[in-house]
C-alpha cells in the first residue's frame, strides 16, 4: 500500500484539475461542446507523467516497468472514478438540463441516456489512462540493450 499512496494522491489532484477545468468551461457555457474535452487528456497525461517521474526518482534502480505501470494506471483510474462521480452528480443534481443540452437528439431517443453518458465518460477516462501510461512508460523504462563498448 505504501507504493500506492503517491499515485492515489496524484489521482485525487488530477481529478480536482479535471473538475476545475469542467467548472471553468461551464462558467463560459462551453461545457456542452465535446471538443473541449480533448484537454482532459492533457490534464490526465500530465498527472500520470508526474506520477511516473516522481516514482522513478524515489525508487531509483528499484524502479521497473511493472511498478511504473501500476503507478500510472492507479493515478488515472482514481482520477477517472472521482471525475465520473462528480460528472454524474453535476448532471443529475446541479444542472439537470445539462444532458439535454449535451445532445438533444440522443436524450430524446434513449431512455437510459444518463447511464450511457456516464459509462462513456468512465470508459474514455480508462482508455486514456491505459494509452498514456503505456506511452509514458516507454520514456521511463530501463533499457535491456547491452551497452556497446567503444574501443
Amino acid at each position: 500500500m505504501k507504493n500506492l499512496t503517491l499515485p492515489i494522491r496524484f489521482g485525487i489532484v488530477t481529478s480536482a484539475c479535471l473538475i476545475a477545468y469542467f467548472l471553468v468551461l461551464s462558467l463560459f457555457d462551453r461545457h456542452t461542446n465535446v471538443f473541449f474535452s480533448l484537454f482532459n487528456g492533457i490534464i490526465t497525461g500530465f498527472g500520470i507523467y508526474e506520477t511516473l517521474k516522481i516514482t522513478k526518482l524515489r525508487m531509483g534502480k528499484d524502479f521497473n516497468y511493472g511498478t511504473g505501470f501500476t503507478a500510472g494506471i492507479t493515478t488515472g483510474i482514481v482520477a477517472t472514478i472521482l471525475f465520473t462521480i462528480f460528472f454524474a452528480v453535476y448532471a443529475t443534481e446541479l444542472n439537470t438540463e445539462f444532458l439535454g443540452q449535451l445532445s438533444e437528439v440522443w436524450a430524446k431517443d434513449y431512455k437510459n441516456f444518463e447511464g450511457i453518458v456516464f459509462f462513456t465518460v468512465a470508459i474514455m477516462g480508462i482508455a486514456t489512462t491505459l494509452v498514456l501510461t503505456l506511452s509514458f512508460m516507454q520514456l521511463f523504462k530501463s533499457s535491456n540493450n547491452p551497452k556497446k563498448k567503444v574501443p
